[in-house]
């Protein structure tokens, strides 16, 4: 996760805007975990499992079928031998194909249990005003929710002005996508004037897709976004690179190991 040495800073962080707490905060991926354990992804059942195990954070996916309905989806079709595209799909429809809608999962999950809300946007979204697309649908789920900690993260931009400008208060985290360097990403989530900066676990640290011959560590990387006042949550790591990220100050982190990453959690001395 380091490459060269960083300077030392004597400038002490600002006090955090995000919604994570002084510990590592830890959050499920896709309900228990990536299809772990037999555990199907974004069903009530993976989410109860990852409730009964005491996360404190769910992360969600979020998608919106042609009518204005919002279900619990990663991709942004049915499934594998189903391709229809959620984006074409009736909210009755995406029922009947097995898909979770988020008011279902809401009702069930405690209000201490905060919720990570990744928007999805769909590509016809383009051709919406900001007032009807995905991003805006959300934006009554985030008021009825307000008494539970809530995260909204998006890889657009324009999705995160839009929550910032109509529901101030509510945090936001910018996504960068996998392996996207931290000296583009820090600066872009610190300038866009969001609370989290949401970086794929591979992105703290030399990898096979940025091919630049240095790399600032982990840790530095993580002490100036801190010091621009921005969280940070790394992605989908195994426990290896996910303890040694938790050593560099990470302030979350969205696992598939949920018990593993509980323990690490609870091992850490911050």
């Amino acid at each position: 996760m380091t490459e060269n040495n960083a300077p030392t800073h004597t400038t002490p962080a600002p006090p955090s805007r995000g919604p994570f707490g002084p510990g590592l905060a830890i959050a499920s991926h896709r309900g228990f975990g990536k299809n772990v354990d037999g555990w199907p992804e974004n069903s009530l059942p993976a989410f109860r499992e990852a409730v009964r195990y005491g996360v404190p954070w769910l992360e969600v996916d979020v998608r919106r079928t042609r009518d204005g309905a919002l279900f619990v989806h990663h991709w942004p079709s049915v499934g594998v031998d189903d391709g229809r595209f959620v984006s074409d799909l009736t909210g009755d429809e995406a029922r009947k194909a097995g898909l979770l809608a988020l008011d279902d999962l809401l009702e069930v999950v405690p209000k201490h249990v905060g919720v990570i809300y990744d928007v999805k946007t769909a590509m016809e979204d383009a051709l919406l005003p900001p007032s009807r697309d995905t991003t805006a649908l959300l934006l009554p789920v985030l008021d009825a929710e307000r008494d539970r900690p809530q995260l909204v993260t998006s890889f657009d931009p324009a999705s995160l002005l839009f929550v910032g400008q109509e529901m101030p208060g509510v945090a936001r985290g910018l996504i960068t996508w996998i392996s996207f360097p931290m000296r583009k990403a820090v600066p872009a989530a610190a300038r866009l004037g969001v609370e989290v900066l949401s970086a794929h676990w591979k992105s703290f640290g030399p990898n096979g897709t940025d091919s630049a011959p240095h790399h600032r560590p982990a840790e530095y990387a993580i002490d100036i976004a801190h010091r621009a006042g921005v969280q940070v949550l790394a992605w989908s790591p195994a426990m290896g690179p996910a303890a040694e990220l938790a050593a560099a100050g990470v302030d979350a982190l969205v696992v598939d190991d949920v018990p593993g990453g509980l323990a690490l959690a609870r091992g850490l001395d911050r």
